[in-house]
């Protein structure tokens, strides 16, 4: 990262390069130290998009991943919805919900949802339907209820599968926020980083475009270290994939 950087400003420096073309490093801290009162309000309602679709996608997708672990049937019939949601084209649909959709915030909500839901449902239903089939006949032996057998061996067994594709989903909610907010087109106050992208590349600062992309790349890092360490906590002393081995 470090040579990459330095190659970065060697480059720029080398082949005088204009600033609106290309800005160096330099520039581009320049312009997140100097317009950070811009750039600052701008990430809170970003993140507060990406953050309200990740949690939404979190109680919707387990919710209706756990129904689907009770009746085949209901699985059958509602998943293809879900598919057909993930392999839509976010940026199609997205002025049509902004059409429909009164609030721009809501509006914005929705399409980070529909980007983040998939991974979260389709990994909690497989870890749902991944419980030792073995563990599940003993369940049956002892006389255990369908509530009993979801809570302490269907949960646990897909505790993984839910984990990774909450960090799928993280980055996911980011990147639908972004989208949306490209979409929607709209300033003010209220606007995010999109935005301020947009405006810096019809008034040609550049380096302050540089610096939105990077508190979004930086955005997305923080979210997936957080959701990696939550993942590591809730795994490290039961699971093969987070227990230490020796040697």
């Amino acid at each position: 990262m470090a040579a990459t950087i330095a190659l970065w400003q060697w480059y720029v420096v080398a082949y005088k390069v204009p600033h609106y073309i290309l800005p160096g490093p330099d520039r581009v801290v320049d312009a997140l130290v100097r317009d950070w009162p811009l750039l600052w309000p701008a990430l809170l309602v970003t993140l507060q998009i990406t953050l309200g679709a990740l949690v939404v996608a979190t109680i919707g997708g387990v919710g209706l991943a756990v129904l689907f672990a009770q009746s085949k049937w209901v699985e059958m019939s509602f998943f293809p919805y879900a598919v057909i949601l993930q392999v839509t084209p976010v940026i199609v649909i997205a002025p049509l919900i902004f059409i429909y959709v009164p609030s721009k915030i809501i509006g914005l909500l929705i399409c980070a949802w529909i980007v983040a839901f998939f991974p979260i449902l389709s990994n909690t239903t497989l870890g749902l339907n991944s419980a030792d089939h073995n563990l599940r006949n003993l369940f049956q032996l002892y006389g255990a209820t369908r509530w009993q057998t979801l809570r302490y061996l269907r949960l646990p067994a897909a505790l993984p599968y839910f984990l990774g594709g909450l960090r799928i989903a993280g980055g996911l909610s980011l990147i639908g926020a972004i989208v949306a907010e490209f979409v929607a087109g709209t300033g003010g106050v209220g606007s995010g980083l999109a935005f301020k992208i947009l405006e810096a590349s019809y008034r040609l600062n550049i380096p302050r475009m540089f610096a939105a992309i990077l508190l979004i790349s930086l955005t997305g890092i923080i979210i997936f270290a957080v959701l990696s360490l939550v993942t590591h906590l809730l795994l490290r002393n039961w699971h093969e994939s987070a227990v230490k081995r020796d040697g």
